[in-house]
C-alpha cells in the first residue's frame, strides 16, 4: 500500500472544465452534418486536448497533439473536403445494437482498468519508482543529448517516433491522391448534397 497522500489543488478544477468542454465538442461534432464544422470541431478538440497535456506536464505531447491534431490533420481534412460534399447525407434510421454494447463494453473495461492505476503524481508509482528515475540517471550517460524529452522520443521511442512520422506522411500521400495531384483531370467534380431536393438534382424529375 503507498502512504501517497491526494491533495485535491485548484488545477482539478481546471482539469475538469477541459473534460467538459472535450465531451461538449464530441458531442456538437456526433450531431453536426455539415463536414465543414466536423472539420473545425475537430481541431477545437485537438487544441482542447493540448490544453488538458499541458496541465499534465506532459508538455512535450501537448506540442505533438496541438501541431498535429490541430495543424496538419486539419489541412489534410480541408484538403479532402475539396472532393466531396459539404454535408453529410441523411441518417438512415434505425439503431446498431451490436455497435452500442461494443462501445458500453470498452468502456466500461476501462473504466474497470482505471481503479487499480496509482494515484496521479504519486512519487511511489511504477513509472515514477523505476523506468522514469532510469531515464534521468542514464540518458546523460547513453545519448548525448541535454535535454531528456528529446532523448527519450529521438533515442529510447524512436521506432514510435518513426511510425508517428510515417502515419502523417502516409495520410499526406492519401490526401494527394484523393485531389488528383499530378493527373490531368485533377480529381472529379462533386456535388453537394443541399443542390438536391428529394433525392432529385436541380434539373431532374422535370
Amino acid at each position: 500500500m503507498s502512504d501517497f497522500e491526494v491533495v485535491v489543488s485548484p488545477i482539478v478544477l481546471i482539469d475538469l472544465a477541459l473534460l467538459t468542454m472535450l465531451l461538449l465538442v464530441a458531442i456538437a461534432m456526433l450531431r453536426s452534418r455539415h463536414l465543414f464544422a466536423v472539420v473545425m470541431l475537430s481541431g477545437i478538440y485537438s487544441l482542447l486536448s493540448a490544453a488538458f497535456f499541458v496541465s499534465l506536464d506532459a508538455v512535450d505531447v501537448a506540442f505533438t497533439e496541438a501541431a498535429v491534431g490541430a495543424g496538419v490533420s486539419t489541412v489534410l481534412m480541408l484538403a479532402g473536403m475539396l472532393l466531396t460534399a459539404r454535408r453529410e447525407k441523411a441518417k438512415v434510421p434505425g439503431r446498431a445494437p451490436v455497435a452500442l454494447a461494443a462501445v458500453l463494453s470498452a468502456g466500461a473495461a476501462l473504466i474497470y482498468a482505471t481503479l487499480d492505476m496509482p494515484a496521479f503524481g504519486d512519487p511511489n508509482a511504477p513509472a515514477n519508482d523505476s523506468i522514469g528515475q532510469e531515464y534521468i540517471e542514464r540518458t546523460a550517460s547513453e545519448i548525448p543529448m541535454p535535454n531528456i524529452v528529446t532523448a527519450v522520443l529521438a533515442s529510447y521511442r524512436g521506432f514510435d517516433t518513426m511510425g508517428e512520422t510515417m502515419v502523417i506522411f502516409t495520410a499526406g500521400v492519401a490526401v494527394m491522391l484523393l485531389l488528383g495531384a499530378g493527373s490531368v483531370r485533377g480529381g472529379r467534380a462533386v456535388s453537394d448534397v443541399g443542390m438536391k431536393a428529394g433525392g432529385l438534382k436541380k434539373g431532374d424529375g422535370e
